[in-house]
């Protein structure tokens, strides 16, 4: 099973190194990582996507939050979320097949953000499924490059936004 932990951590050099660390020598793994500014001056915001087949999440959380640059660790795996994955996929096309291929992204909410001669880039938005259905569907007109952000979440509503800032000027 897969938990989705959000972590509050000070915006240091070195923070990602030391949790990327953590996951090494303890042999968590970890199915996707990302990390950006949050609303909170001087904190980052990252969503940890981590494998629980072998340790539990509440392990996985108790040693995240043993860091120091570490100020909050929540999973929120079974909360109400607001969860989204970015891809950007590089697909070889035609002139004649822009069309086509921009109506195809439409279907999944995507868009063509560069053309080239021989080629587009197209980007999509949304929970994992629809990212991948759209990649499957473009496999066969040849993908010529892909990258993804990994998850991302917050919690729904605005009470969970208010605690979060409440607690970060505290």
């Amino acid at each position: 099973m897969k938990h989705t932990l959000v972590a509050r951590v000070q915006d240091h050099p070195g923070v990602l190194n030391r949790v990327a660390s953590l996951f090494r020598r303890r042999a968590f793994n970890i199915d996707s990582l990302t990390v950006g500014a949050s609303e909170t001056k001087d904190f980052s915001r990252m969503t940890i996507v981590v494998d629980t087949a072998r340790v539990p999440a509440r392990i996985v959380e108790e040693n995240l939050r043993k860091l120091i640059p570490v100020a909050e660790v929540r999973d929120v795996t079974e909360l109400p979320t607001v969860a989204r994955d970015l891809a950007l996929v590089r697909v070889r096309c035609q002139p004649g097949e822009r069309g086509e291929l921009q109506q195809l992204a439409e279907i999944f909410r995507g868009k063509i953000v560069d053309v080239a001669p021989e080629s587009v880039i197209v980007e999509v938005t949304g929970d994992a499924e629809k990212v991948d259905g759209l990649v499957e569907l473009l496999k066969p007109r040849g993908i010529l490059e892909m990258v993804r952000t990994g998850k991302v979440a917050m919690l729904r509503g605005t009470a969970a936004g208010q605690d979060d800032a409440a607690q970060a000027t505290a």
